[in-house]
């Protein structure tokens, strides 16, 4: 049995689950197992205190964490203090962290660099290190997920996964800028990311479908405060809309998406500084920024409901985004067997659905509105004589990192 541990660390929140599983197991699970541990260390914008909450199958803790240095700056006790409930008190698992056979982080930018699962190592954690530029609110966290475990457990080895290289093969055409082709070939292009939730919901939506993964042409859609779509041919994504960098695409929820780069320069002539601009596109936009409410669907839905019009434009705005980007997806797939929804927003907002599938019926889409308000995890909500199925699969990213771990270590049963 392979005891796998993964830290899916981000820049205001940690999370980490630990899985046991039989090799030959993993190679054919679809459907996961539950982790026998989750923990799950919120500091959000508190400066100096963070949540923590650990679940297994049978019990739960919960405290409340201070340090005075804060946020990232404090992670270090932090992890600790999370790492001891896996060894000691009601939710303990393991007589010591030595048992851990490997750990596996979520890393979201691996350039065209790394295109699979790799071996953590000092020259690793400088690419990881020197690709922070290109996800400023991503790799620095995962690296430093990556310098604390090598602290706590020297001896296990670590396995980094990149949410890039599910989608290294996308063809020329997509990855390609119109720009001058020397910035192309120095490294700048599309890379796209949520790799490993798109590739696990497709291959999920094939199980559900009953049919074989190599012949579906789906629309994965990860919808959460980051969000992003990937037409995924044949089990191969060939086209998504996220781009560089996790900024471009759809709107988010306090990311712009795809903009006028004008906008940008007219703001640079305007005084505005790179830091400014950097803050105003990843972290003052999407939802939040158009609403003037919130970067949470749910409290913008709640202002809507009070009658706030900025909410409805925002929402509105939203909608159309996602149609849109949807609609150009096609030309890269050749027609659609199914759409899929995942994450927060795409696994819990039956509204967002339901007005998204409403302006997309001209491709074959009908929801069953029933289907669409009610029931829970993984299912078809598409009318029953629907041509186009639609789906809803709660994506497992941390059992794909889980698997992928196991399939490095053990390639032979993977083959």
């Amino acid at each position: 049995m392979i005891t796998v541990l993964v830290l899916n660390a981000g820049s205001s929140s940690l999370k980490a689950c630990l899985y046991r599983l039989a090799p030959e197991i993993a190679a054919i699970a679809i459907a996961p197992p539950d982790p026998l541990w989750q923990g799950l260390l919120d500091w959000g914008q508190n400066p100096t205190a963070a949540h923590l909450k650990v679940t297994t199958i049978d019990q739960r803790y919960e405290a409340n964490l201070t340090h005075p240095e804060g946020g990232i700056a404090s992670l270090r006790d932090w992890l600790k203090t999370l790492l001891e409930t896996l060894t000691s008190g009601s939710t303990q698992l393991l007589e010591s962290l030595g048992e851990i056979t490997m750990i596996g982080h979520r890393v979201v930018h691996g350039g065209s660099r790394y295109q699979a699962p790799v071996r953590v190592d000092a020259q690793v954690k400088a690419v990881i290190r020197e690709l922070s530029e290109y996800a400023p609110l991503h790799n620095p966290a995962n690296l430093l997920g990556m310098e604390l475990m090598a602290e706590i457990c020297p001896q296990t080895p670590q396995v980094a996964v990149f949410d890039t290289a599910f989608h290294a093969q996308l063809p020329a055409v997509a990855r390609t800028y119109a720009i001058p082709y020397e910035l192309t070939i120095s490294g700048i292009q599309r890379y796209g990311f949520h790799g490993i939730s798109h590739q696990y919901v497709s291959e999920r939506a094939a199980a559900l479908l009953q049919r074989p993964l190599a012949g579906l042409r789906l629309i994965t859609c990860h919808l959460g405060n980051g969000c992003s779509l990937t037409a995924v041919k044949g089990g191969i994504s060939v086209e998504t809309t996220m781009g560089f960098t996790p900024t471009a695409g759809v709107m988010m929820g306090t990311r712009c998406g795809d903009i006028d780069p004008g906008i940008l320069l007219y703001l640079l002539r305007r005084g505005k500084t790179i830091e400014e601009l950097d803050r105003l596109v990843n972290r003052q936009s999407g939802l939040l920024g158009v609403s003037g409410v919130s970067n949470d669907l749910r409290q913008i839905l709640a202002a809507i409901d009070r009658g706030n019009t900025q909410a409805r434009l925002a929402y509105d705005c939203f909608i159309y985004s996602l149609q849109r980007g949807i609609a150009s997806l096609l030309p890269s797939l050749g027609g659609l067997d199914a759409l899929v929804f995942t994450a927060g927003i795409g696994e819990n907002a039956p509204p967002v659905r339901r007005d998204v599938c409403r302006g997309l019926g001209w491709l074959g889409i009908e929801l069953d509105s029933a289907a669409n308000e009610q029931g829970a995890g993984d299912r078809d909500l598409a009318s029953a004589d629907a041509p186009v199925r639609v789906l809803v699969v709660h994506t497992q990213e941390d059992w794909a990192i889980a698997r992928a771990c196991v399939k490095f270590l053990h390639p032979p049963n993977f083959a």
